[in-house]
Parts: C-alpha cells; sequence; structure tokens
C-alpha cells in the first residue's frame, strides 16, 4: 500500500468522524401513546374509554385526546428541550384553563424499548412518573 493510499483512506476516517459526531438524533420524536401513570405513589393506569397521544416534532408537542368515531381533539400544546437526561417542556395552549401555560416543567426521562418515562415534580408539588408507549 502507498502512503497516499493510507493518507486518504485517514482522512475518510477522520472526516466521517467527525460527520457523524454531528449527528443528532431526537429520541422524543414520533408518537406516543398514554399507558398510565405513578401519581404521589399511587398508581394510575390508562383510561379505556378513550386514548392520549402526544406527538413530538423536532422542538415542540401536541396532545390529543382519541375517542372512537369522533375527531382527535387537541388539549395540550409545547415547547420542549432535552438535554442529557433531562426534558424540560413549556405549556404554550391548553384547552381548558391552566396554571402551567408558559412554566417551564423539569422531567427526568427515559426510553427503554419502545416505553418512554417521564419523571418529575409539578409547580403544585404533585410526584409524576408517566408512562408513554411509542406507536410510530
Amino acid at each position: 500500500m502507498s502512503i497516499e493510499i493510507i493518507y486518504k483512506t485517514s482522512c475518510l476516517v477522520i472526516l466521517s468522524l467527525v460527520i457523524t459526531s454531528f449527528n443528532y438524533s431526537n429520541p422524543l420524536k414520533g408518537t406516543w401513546e398514554y399507558c398510565g401513570d405513578v401519581f404521589n405513589g399511587k398508581v394510575e393506569n390508562a383510561p379505556t374509554e378513550y386514548t392520549l397521544q402526544r406527538k413530538y416534532s423536532s422542538k415542540t408537542y401536541e396532545s390529543f385526546l382519541l375517542e372512537k368515531g369522533e375527531k382527535p381533539q387537541k388539549y395540550e400544546a409545547g415547547d420542549y428541550t432535552i438535554n442529557a437526561d433531562t426534558c424540560i417542556e413549556t405549556q404554550t395552549f391548553s384547552a381548558q384553563e391552566s396554571k402551567l401555560v408558559g412554566v417551564n416543567i423539569h422531567y427526568l426521562y427515559s426510553i427503554r424499548n419502545d416505553t418512554l418515562t417521564l419523571s418529575g415534580t409539578l409547580p403544585n408539588g404533585n410526584i409524576v412518573k408517566e408512562f408513554w408507549k411509542k406507536t410510530k
């Protein structure tokens, strides 16, 4: 092998490493279905009469209530950022009166297999751990 081929190969390897190091993949992006939670230590199952769905894009989310035979009802929307194991959500829309519009909520998040877990303390002191299953 000539020095020139080794040099070109090394440059391609280094360039590939640099390019892939900037390839950020957003783990929340997609559609998630609510599976239940633990609210102040009490386990709560997902409702059976309807489904709650959350869609994360690159920087925003929208939450929908889905009932069979009905149009999806958007009940919440907002912005979010992720950094390491932290997700900060800021509600920008609520279909019902809400004291959380414009308030940053800090969650620890983890994804195991197809399940997203959001854990945190709400501004009113309630402790929540939500479970969401990825559908898309």
